[in-house]
């Protein structure tokens, strides 16, 4: 069976940057399970996965506007830490929700100046090329609630 639409995918997958620094592993963990066609995964990573089938090895390099977008300069500002209803123990790298005209963004706090804590909207891998190194382990039909619930459930997958 091959990945494709409507397809539940099994992968094992290291991620690496530019500079070769391991991102993220599924080494030592289940294998990271997806339904394919719904945006579960970047867009690239799953294009590249289109057609595979078990026991497929693949590495492939995933330019930002196929993964998490480039960089958005207007998704950094700064906000007074009143805006944080006086919360005291804020540090650079803590991340919070807000709500945009967008939607909800998470934003990182990456600079504290006094009162002045600069916040940034981007995904922290936003601009990167994404080098990922994979194996297909399965591709299976999905379950109809993981269809309706576009997801999959159980290993590797979400857990309700």
């Amino acid at each position: 069976m091959q990945a494709g639409d409507n397809k539940v995918v099994l992968i094992h997958y290291t991620l690496t940057s530019d500079s070769g620094e391991v991102l993220d592993s599924s080494d030592g963990r289940e294998p990271l399970a997806y339904l394919h066609g719904f945006g579960n995964i970047i867009p690239g990573l799953e294009n590249a996965l289109a057609g595979k089938k078990a026991g497929d090895k693949l590495k492939v390099s995933i330019p930002p506007a196929e993964a998490y977008g480039l960089r958005e300069d207007g998704l950094v500002q700064e906000v007074p830490r009143a805006a944080f209803g006086g919360a005291p123990d804020l540090e650079v790298g803590m991340q919070f929700q807000a709500q945009t005209p967008e939607g909800i963004r998470v934003v990182t706090i990456v600079g504290i100046e006094g009162d002045n804590i600069t916040l940034d909207g981007n995904h922290p891998l936003a601009g990167e090329t994404l080098h990922f190194a994979v194996e297909v382990t399965e591709v299976r039909e999905p379950t109809d609630e993981e269809l309706a619930h576009g997801h999959v459930h159980g290993e590797g997958g979400h857990h309700h």
